[in-house]
């Protein structure tokens, strides 16, 4: 396939998420999560998807058969990685080598020691003889047609022991025609200032075209790959999310960003920056991990105010307190609000529900110190905007939202004798006129309070059919003496396109499940559009 149109090739994104960013603990990616993962990472724009390693393990060897058949990359190339020829043995005879053609990737990356000691000691073979491993490879790929990129493994840690080999694993790269020679900091000990003085010193001696792979073991794997690019280097190897082994590599969110947003680097087709947020989180929920709230760019809370002090200042301009405009990422921003909340918090996120405070400061007064004195009692609302908005319409409009009244609830736990258990709810309360008594059973007290509630609500609101409870937080707060203790619970609830998060507070568990999840069902059919009872 060919590059995008409106990019060139003075500049890669490489993505190697597929092989690197798999060997993070705790990712175990099926090939159709990997098929998903290349999918998402060709809608972001990147210029490269590294695939795996073919012919190493029958996942890799299938996924890049199925890729070939199954997806039409629009701006990527896939990219197969494996390692120079054996010592001793020519690249034409090398099973791994042809392993690499057999794949149908256009490009293929090599790994190439570039540090003498893993030279001696993990290879067994002279320096010499490394050198012309490189070298057979690299030609014999470029005669078969293909494009040819090469790590350099552990290479500032073989420049520090040895820069004039580690520098001679680069010339002889690029002579025999790799198009770009990367520079690994495997270990990901470096530092910005020394990656950027030996790219800039490399790419003076070697001429070569140069690229950066930066693992991120001080924290500076974001940093170090600017640096790279700094000092000269075309050409970023990152992994969404910043997956990889150990704490991770470079990130590819805030290494893009950055290069588009700080630099003014044309990296991705056009729109595509705008879909960064989205992409992130779609590629958490393929490999099964919650994403990052405080990610650079992508979290939630990367455009997240809380102080008053902020907050006035954002009522102002946002850019005071922005480094960006959040929409160029796709991410928006969000007040959070707590005790720490100013009058200027409550007006702005009263405009972001959607609640016309009408520049009333009484009534912004009364909702600051409402939200001060329920955080005092151990509610939060940071992470309950639903609760929040209800809080807000009450003091807005002088009572509370009511769709029903409760009269009772109780929930019973039994033990039996054979070891087994039941949990069974009963609800009392009053909707449209009507007493109604209902009891289900669930899995546990607080999932029976749920399934007797709807039986009781479902006939006269059938909105609250699609209301699914999608996570459930407890935490226990400050005991008071003793065991007693306050619980708070956050519970997460869907209508199948949208999300919301309710807070209860109570001296047990279950007391605060139940004020939780009342404000869950009302917020529910207020989101609905249906009109509560006069």
């Amino acid at each position: 396939m060919t590059a995008p149109s409106e990019l060139d090739d003075s500049f890669h994104v490489f993505d190697t998420t597929l092989r690197d960013g798999a060997q993070r603990e705790g990712i175990n990616l099926t090939v159709a999560d990997k098929l998903a993962i290349a999918r998402h990472l060709d809608d972001f724009g990147v210029g490269f998807i590294e695939g795996g390693w073919p012919g190493a393990n029958p996942r890799d060897t299938e996924f890049f058969a199925r890729a070939r058949q199954e997806i039409d990359f629009r701006h990527a190339r896939l990219v197969a990685f494996g390692a120079t020829r054996r010592p001793g043995v020519r690249a034409a005879e090398d099973h791994q080598v042809r392993a690499l053609l057999e794949s149908g990737a256009e490009v293929i990356t090599l790994v190439a020691k570039s540090h003498d000691r893993h030279v001696e000691l993990a290879l067994r073979t002279t320096l010499d003889e490394n050198l012309a491993m490189v070298a057979d490879t690299v030609s014999h790929l470029k005669a078969e047609g293909r494009r040819v990129f090469v790590d350099c493994e552990h290479f500032f840690d073989g420049y520090r022991a040895n820069p004039e080999y580690a520098k001679a694993v680069v010339r002889t790269a690029s002579e025999a025609g790799a198009d770009v020679v990367i520079l690994c900091d495997t270990n990901g000990g470096m530092l910005p200032a020394q990656i950027q003085a030996v790219v800039a010193t490399v790419l003076a001696d070697t001429g070569a075209r140069l690229g950066i792979h930066a693992q991120d073991d001080t924290g500076c794997a974001v940093a170090n790959t600017l640096a790279a690019v700094d000092a000269g280097a075309t050409h970023v190897q990152c992994t969404a999310n910043g997956y990889g082994e150990r704490v991770g590599n470079a990130n590819l969110f805030p290494v893009v960003a950055a290069l588009e947003l700080k630099y003014g680097k044309r990296v991705l087709p056009e729109g595509r920056l705008r879909e960064m947020t989205r992409i992130s989180h779609a590629i958490a929920e393929v490999v099964n991990l919650t994403p990052s709230t405080h990610q650079p760019y992508v979290g939630v809370s990367a455009f997240a105010h809380k102080a008053g002090l902020h907050a006035s200042a954002i009522k102002v301009d946002p850019d005071l307190y922005q480094h960006i405009d959040p929409e160029l990422v796709g991410n928006t921003m969000r007040m959070l609000v707590s005790d720490m909340a100013g009058r200027a918090s409550i007006e702005l996120k009263g405009k972001e529900l959607g609640v016309d405070l009408g520049g009333d400061r009484e009534l912004v007064g009364r909702v600051v110190e409402r939200v001060k004195e329920r955080e005092l009692a151990g509610y939060t609302y940071e992470a309950a905007d639903a609760s929040f908005e209800l809080l807000l319409r009450a003091e807005a409009e002088g009572r509370p939202l009511k769709y029903f009244e409760v009269e009772s609830w109780r929930a019973i736990t039994e033990d039996r004798p054979d070891g087994s258990h039941a949990n069974e709810a009963t609800v009392k309360l009053w909707a449209k006129g009507e007493r109604i008594v209902a009891t289900a059973e669930g899995n546990g007290p607080v999932n029976a309070l749920d399934r007797s509630l709807r039986v009781a609500l479902e006939k006269l609101y059938p909105e609250l059919a699609k209301l699914d409870l999608v996570d459930y937080k407890v935490r226990i707060l400050e005991g008071v003496h003793g065991t007693q203790s306050t619980t708070r619970v956050l519970i997460s609830t869907s209508d199948g396109t949208g999300e919301w998060a309710t807070v209860g507070v109570g001296e047990n568990v279950i007391a605060a499940s139940w004020q939780a999840l009342e404000d869950a069902y009302t917020y529910g059919l207020l989101r609905a559009g249906v009109t509560p009872p006069a």
